[in-house]
């Protein structure tokens, strides 16, 4: 459709600006609580823990999974996503407490599943970075990263998450060929409702630190230095690449995925545009911990108002493409919107 922009002076775009009803009624993009998901720490200690490069967010113990679950849904927010804090005693270079069903993880997601059925969304980050002694997505041998041995593990690690009772398992680890190898194994164990959210356009982003500062995995990195891996770029994308991010989710999109994931968000809104443009399929972004902690960081410095600019900033994220937002934010931002 051609546009027709108009002249001025009889074309004035300040008329509808003047009152905020008429800005509202004539917004292109809107932002509701359930465009967010709200992500979550759980810890094996009774008291909650305070994540000190993420103000505002904290280790919660299962019960205060449960009860941070209850708010989430009484705000409208539709879905929580679990990442463990693994103690550790339960970390080892083949990640096998991932596979455990009675895991930290596990146990917390029965505890939401009994106390919201499901009137909420589970959503389980499948990678072995919380469970590896090197902090690694991936099995780990003589300097480099296994795909299909990791992935023969990962397809074990969902299983025990949907026998849990989790609604949606997310494979972040971006190894080749997860995503049908976790359908395939779901299918056969008759778990055809559980959802696959893929981490199919993750980058290796410098905006990941706080986030492994609270599960834990960031000191264990320093041990895969010394082990000759030192980051994950062998498998996680490059962010000066766009194109290849759409053959990442069209490959996930092949092997079964429902929803795909681009993360961090902020710094690739041009992306999640194409991606939406491209499949027209639930697009899922995650502002991550370090977008998060800037926000926090200047607001706590008096350099811009927090709240404005958390808001903003996941409105822009909405405009570009995305359905819904993982985002630390989310209960503070539904509480504004309702």
């Amino acid at each position: 459709m051609t546009a027709h922009p108009g002249r001025y002076p009889s074309t004035r775009l300040r008329r509808t600006r003047q009152h905020a009803w008429l800005r509202s009624m004539v917004a292109e993009t809107a932002l509701a609580p359930a465009d967010l998901v709200w992500p979550l720490f759980v810890h094996e200690h009774e008291a909650s823990h305070p994540v000190a490069s993420m103000p505002g967010v904290e280790r919660l113990s299962v019960d205060g999974i449960v009860k941070a679950a209850a708010d989430a849904a009484a705000l409208g927010i539709p879905a929580i996503a679990l990442f463990p804090v693994v103690e550790a005693g339960h970390k080892s270079d083949d990640a096998r407490h991932a596979l455990d069903p009675d895991n930290l993880v596990c146990r917390a997601v029965r505890a939401v599943k009994k106390e919201t059925g499901d009137a909420l969304g589970i959503i389980c980050d499948v990678a072995l970075d919380p469970y590896t002694t090197h902090g690694h997505d991936g099995l780990l041998r003589e300097g480099c990263i296994l795909n299909d041995e990791t992935v023969a593990v990962l397809v074990k690690q969902a299983a025990a998450l949907a026998e849990a009772g989790c609604h949606v398992v997310a494979p972040s680890d971006m190894m080749d060929g997860r995503v049908g190898a976790i359908r395939a194994a779901l299918d056969a164990a008759g778990r055809q409702d559980v959802c696959i959210l893929s981490y199919a356009a993750k980058y290796a982003s410098a905006f990941y630190g706080p986030f492994r500062d609270a599960v834990g995995s960031h000191a264990a990195l320093a041990t895969a230095a010394s082990l000759g891996v030192a980051d994950k770029k062998t498998y996680q994308m490059d962010p000066a690449n766009t194109a290849e991010a759409l053959r990442e989710v069209a490959l996930d999109l092949a092997e079964g995925a429902d929803m795909v994931m681009v993360k961090p968000a902020g710094t690739a809104l041009d992306v999640i545009w194409r991606v939406k443009e491209a499949f027209g399929v639930p697009t899922l972004a995650y502002q991550v911990s370090g977008e998060y902690a800037m926000i926090q960081a200047a607001a706590a410095n008096g350099w811009l108002d927090g709240p404005k600019a958390a808001l903003e900033s996941l409105l822009v994220m909405k405009r570009a493409g995305a359905d819904c937002i993982l985002t630390y934010f989310a209960p503070e931002i539904a509480r504004a919107l309702r």
